[in-house]
Formats: structure tokens, sequence, C-alpha cells
């Protein structure tokens, strides 16, 4: 898919907020929603997505959805490098398909590295159901002791 194009409502992201596709959320306001991704890079990798929008890109998001968004990463980031102490953390947001963008809905990953542990290449394998649960329930509980 190009960079440019129209959103489709069918997109995996689009299903899980409208509740036809489930995740292992770990946080949501009025207008984010955050998850474990379930093909991650390292352990503790999430997503965070905007709920109100149907841009797919960073050229077609509105500025306070984008605005939003960033300030739900930076306070999930905190968390995250406090709960798990990676020894890094990387922020990224891709767009179009040559950029590595594989979900045209836009949304923000966080990502904590290790020391001596490569990064992960994205869809190389799906994690372990019963790791991500346990992990979820550790950032949840976490993120409601930050409230």
């Amino acid at each position: 898919m190009s960079l440019h194009g129209h959103y489709d409502p069918q997109n995996i992201f689009a299903l899980i907020l409208r509740g036809d596709a489930p995740c292992y959320k770990i946080y949501e306001d009025a207008d984010v929603l955050a998850f474990l991704d379930i093909f991650p890079q390292s352990r503790g990798h999430v997503l965070v997505i905007p709920k109100g929008s149907q841009a797919r890109n960073i050229l077609e998001v509105e500025p306070a959805v984008l605005g939003a968004m960033i300030s739900a990463v930076q306070h999930l980031t905190r968390i995250i490098v406090d709960e798990l102490q990676p020894d890094g953390v990387q922020v990224a947001q891709f767009n179009g398909a040559v950029a590595g963008q594989t979900v045209y809905h836009i949304h923000m990953h966080i990502i904590p590295r290790w020391e001596g542990e490569a990064p992960g290449v994205h869809g190389r394998g799906k994690a372990d159901p019963a790791e991500l649960e346990a992990l979820q329930a550790r950032l949840v509980e976490r993120i409601r002791s930050e409230a």
C-alpha cells in the first residue's frame, strides 16, 4: 500500500476499536487506546492508537489527535521504563509500506530495549498469550497505581 490512499475501516486497529477483535489492553482514555503488540520486537512492545481518527499516517492525522497520542506515549513510556527497567526505549512511528508501516491506522510503538539483546523484527513470531496476559496484568496494575 502506498503512502496515500483511503482509510480501510476493516483494518485490525479499527476492528479492535469497535470491539470486533481482541487486544491485550493496558491503557485507555477518551483519546487513545494502548495495548501489547502480539508480534513484539521485544518484551513490553506497546502500540498506541487514536480512538477518534481515521488517519492512516502522520500526514493525515489532526494535530490535536497527534498531541493526545504523543502525550499518552510519553506517559506510558515513563511507566514502562520504570516497571520493566530496560536499558533503552525506542519510540517509533512509520508512514507507508516502504517505511515499514503494516497497519494503516496511525499508531506509535513503544519498544523497550535491553543491552545484549538483538532487536526483534516485527511479524517474525507471535508472542505467547500467557506471557502477554501476565505482562498485561503487571502493566495495568502499575498504570492504575500511577493514577
